[in-house]
């Protein structure tokens, strides 16, 4: 074999054993693993060393120190495990080493790209001639969307935003709910639209906006709703707040970065009612559709305030034809093909492998809820979706709950403060996890809880 060939399979070997050994295995490091990160600070050397010494040393230090966050039993944050068939594309597709900038250069993968947001714009139930780009997560989907948004007021309003900037140009009010997620605000002083500038609506004890509570709209306006709390799963009124402020020109974002998924299941699509009249939405793949980092997605009605707001030419780049670019759709001109890996979880799981696999999550986090209740624990939040929120008394006896769970092993859980309360946040997103791997977690919660609130 040649060395290409000999560091190849001892890679795809080595990522094939971490994948099956994963279910098995501690979800969190040991500390004795974590100590050994340490043989990575070494000193640049001048004359390399071995490629195969090199990845044996990142397999067999990194491996054991990763938190197995493609785990079935990994709750600390709302995101997937990586479908086997995403893992593969997402290896091919390194291996091709695209650079996703246009049709004309990459035409396979441009034309796998525009299926895939034509497959999922009709899951989401969203208008069929939006426009949309692959991004790295939902702070750059909202980011770009918003983009679209701001160049889209103010062109309403006279001025071009993307010719003279933003001095000197009117007022735009951004409205958000209380708690937005903070990557949307990051995405506002991005835009140069300020992070502390939004007017912040109101919400009630689950997080949603209140839309009563809304300003009268008044000159350029986005306002900003969310599919999918961060702690509870909530949904804003989305429908509501479009019938209110749209018809006086106000321009609507979702920020569905794993809520947007409810729309692909018919029992679930009532939570996010009316999301079609919205103006811009943004997502995650690698969220509920369980595709590896990174996987964002920003969709917006009006293709062409995206495409002033992202498109760029040069005197090097071929001519544009009129296929399309994915390059006129994100802020990256180069970029890896991240849409094969949707357009590889979508094929093979089809409309009923989503749909399952949204609510096999909520099933599960709705088992959770319950048995945790039933132990006479406070779950916090309605169990709307996939998020639970479970306080095991105070503030510290919560925290030192969290922290022993982590340390156990058994499964990985997060900490979070919400409305006051110091909580533990079960975010259950794995395609992999089974009811199984639930009732061990059970166990281990309510081993460790019982051990500390009994003193």
């Amino acid at each position: 074999m040649t060395e290409q060939e000999n560091i190849l399979r001892d890679a795809a070997e080595r990522g094939i054993r971490y994948r099956e050994e994963i279910a098995d295995r501690r979800v969190g490091p040991s500390p004795e693993d974590v100590a050994a990160v340490s043989a990575f600070d070494e000193l640049l050397t001048d004359e390399g060393c071995d490629a195969a010494a090199t990845l044996a040393m990142l397999d067999e230090i990194g491996s054991p120190a990763s938190v197995g966050m493609t785990a079935p039993r990994f709750f600390g944050f709302v995101i997937g495990g990586s479908l086997p068939v995403t893992v593969a594309t997402n290896w091919l597709t390194t291996a091709w080493d695209q650079n996703a900038v246009m049709n004309e250069v990459t035409p396979a993968v441009s034309m796998i790209e525009r299926v895939s947001l034509q497959w999922l714009t009709e899951l989401f139930g969203l208008p069929d001639d939006c426009a949309a780009g692959f991004v790295t997560g939902a702070t750059v989907a909202n980011f770009t969307a918003l983009a679209a948004a701001r160049n889209r007021v103010f062109a309403d309003a006279g001025w071009d935003v993307e010719k003279d900037g933003l001095l000197g140009a009117p007022p735009l009010t951004v409205i958000i709910g209380e708690e937005a997620h903070p990557t949307l605000s990051k995405s506002l002083g991005l835009l140069g639209l300020g992070r502390e500038r939004a007017i912040r609506i109101p919400v009630d004890d689950q997080g949603r906006m209140i839309a009563a509570e809304l300003p009268a709209i008044d000159g350029p306006t986005i306002v900003c709703t969310q599919a999918g709390n961060i702690n509870t799963g909530a949904f804003d009124p989305i429908g509501e707040i479009c019938a209110t402020v749209r018809p006086a020109g106000a321009w609507v974002h979702v920020d569905g970065a794993f809520g947007l998924w409810a729309a692909a299941v018919p029992s679930l699509r009532h939570r996010v009612e009316g999301i079609e009249s919205a103006d811009s939405w943004a997502t995650d793949a690698h969220k509920w559709l369980n595709v590896p980092y990174d996987s964002g997605l920003a969709i917006s009605r009006d293709t062409t305030a995206l495409k002033s707001a992202m498109a760029i030419t040069a005197d090097y780049l071929p001519m544009v034809s009129e296929s399309r670019n994915p390059s006129d759709f994100t802020p990256e001109l180069s970029r890896r093909a991240r849409g094969v890996d949707v357009w590889a979880a979508l094929r093979t799981l089809g409309r009923r492998g989503v749909e399952d696999l949204v609510l096999r999550c909520c099933r599960h986090a709705q088992r959770f809820a319950e048995v945790l209740t039933g132990a006479g624990y406070e779950v916090l939040n309605d169990v709307v979706l996939n998020q639970v929120l479970v306080s095991f008394g105070d503030a510290d006896v919560t925290r030192q709950i969290v922290d022993e769970i982590q340390r156990d092993g058994t499964c990985w859980c997060g900490a979070t403060v919400w409305q006051g309360r110091t909580a533990m946040r079960i975010s259950v997103c794995n395609w992999s996890t089974t009811s199984a791997d639930v009732e061990l977690s059970l166990e281990a919660m309510l081993r460790i809880a019982k051990r500390a609130t009994d003193g």
